[in-house]
């Protein structure tokens, strides 16, 4: 999955491009406090990532 860094209104940012979006039309873009709260979660996300 490829990822970029960058900034947002001063802000730093991360995107991330899924594999099957080769164009890169729908990147998932966050900051850091929403990347902590992924951090923080990051069990129950993968749960819910796997849940059929």
């Amino acid at each position: 999955m490829p990822v970029e860094f960058g900034e947002f209104k001063g802000n730093k940012m991360i995107k991330l491009i899924s594999e099957t979006d080769q164009e890169g039309k729908w990147p998932f873009s966050f900051g850091r406090m929403k990347a902590k709260l992924i951090v923080e979660n990051f069990e129950d996300i993968k749960k819910f990532a796997e849940e059929e």
